[in-house]
């Protein structure tokens, strides 16, 4: 028994390594539909909903060397969500989840091994998208260097211009 216990630790282990966040949510209230809904939409985004025992939880996150606060919010029905990519969109799928007093609850998380409480995760939630951030900053690399170009161009458009008025008049 005890060498099953360690194995499902270890792969917790393993699935926490592997991502750079884990969020800590309380499913407590949903139905099978519901939970199996919601772990459908994370895994579009890449993330994991999983239910493990709190103390393997506890043992695994202890070893991630993740900070201690995580722990007082392992307690009861509880969720981790893991992924490699995108923490804003798992984020805001489970926020939308727990609209109107339904469950999942969001309680904490661990970002890049720091601490997020319910209202970091929450902001979170409200950032865009991985893609409209990355567009929104290709558009604000690109903005200078198509002024520049403006800017270069201007002295032979302004020249045209001139040439095309003196042969229009005479």
């Amino acid at each position: 028994m005890k060498e099953i216990k360690q194995t499902i630790i270890d792969g917790l282990l393993e699935q926490i390594n592997d991502s750079p966040f884990m969020l800590v949510a309380d499913y407590g209230g949903m139905t099978v539909p519901q939970f199996s809904a919601l772990r459908n939409k994370l895994e579009e985004k890449g993330a994991k909903f999983q239910v493990a025992k709190n103390s393997f939880v506890k043992r695994a996150a202890n070893t991630a060397n993740f900070p201690e606060e995580i722990a007082e919010f392992l307690s009861g029905q509880t969720a981790i969500v893991t992924g490699k990519e995108d923490v804003c969109g798992a984020a805001k799928i489970l926020k939308d989840a727990g609209k109107g007093g339904v469950p999942p609850f969001v309680r904490a998380g661990v970002l890049d091994g720091e601490f997020i409480d319910e209202a970091q995760v929450k902001a979170l939630a409200d950032l865009p998208s991985k893609e409209i951030l990355q567009a929104t900053l290709l558009g604000v690399l690109n903005q200078p260097a198509s002024m520049l170009v403006r800017v270069l161009n201007e002295p032979g458009s302004a020249l045209a211009r001139v040439l095309a008025a003196k042969q229009e008049k005479g």
